[in-house]
């Protein structure tokens, strides 16, 4: 997809604030907390199509919303990811906003993970 130079530019400013993790370092985090969540920050749609088996979903749109009703505990480790990166470190930023510390984006998202071989479902 090819994002606006806008859009970069906040996805830019807020990168050196958002830690992100490899989709090696997401399988081993995951792994070491079983309490850690996967979260899809994608559209309803994008999810339908297919996303990591073990993944919640909560849409960008809807995240700000939701977020404190589904994980109250503010250092609850997420791991987040979207398509590519891009709106994943756009969540974390506002997640970390919220008092969430303990929040991840997925470096190249859900093109990385499917590369990986990550197992995928499909509702």
């Amino acid at each position: 997809m090819q994002h606006s130079p806008e859009f970069l530019k906040v996805v830019d400013a807020v990168r050196p604030h958002v830690t992100e993790v490899s989709v090696d370092q997401a399988r081993a985090r995951l792994a070491a907390n079983p309490k850690a969540v996967l979260l899809d920050v994608r559209e309803d749609s994008e999810w339908a199509t297919g996303h990591a088996s073990e993944a919640i979903h909560l849409g960008r749109g809807v995240l700000e919303r939701d977020i404190e009703r589904l994980y109250p505990d503010p250092n609850t480790e997420i791991i987040m990811y979207c398509g590519g990166g891009f709106r994943s470190a756009l969540a974390c930023d506002v997640a970390q906003r919220m008092g969430y510390r303990n929040v991840h984006s997925l470096a190249g998202g859900h093109k990385a993970m499917a590369g990986a071989a990550w197992p995928m479902s499909r509702d």
